[in-house]
């Protein structure tokens, strides 16, 4: 007699509070980091990566918790 295989899908859950919280905060700090680096690139180098100086202040300006 052959026995007979069950196979269950894994559940899709929703990330628990912790994690949702974990990465909200890398979000935020990779924000604030990325602004901060952003603000020290001379004119040379946001011609490369294609920003005004104007758009690049704007930027940097911003709050770290705004997109």
């Amino acid at each position: 007699m052959t026995r007979s295989e069950i196979r269950t899908l894994p559940l899709r859950t929703r990330p628990g509070l912790v994690a949702r919280l974990n990465t909200a905060i890398v979000e935020v700090l990779t924000r604030r980091r990325d602004r901060r680096i952003l603000a020290q690139l001379d004119a040379h180098l946001l011609r490369d990566i294609g920003l005004s100086q104007d758009e690049a202040r704007t930027e940097a300006a911003k709050p770290f918790w705004k997109d």
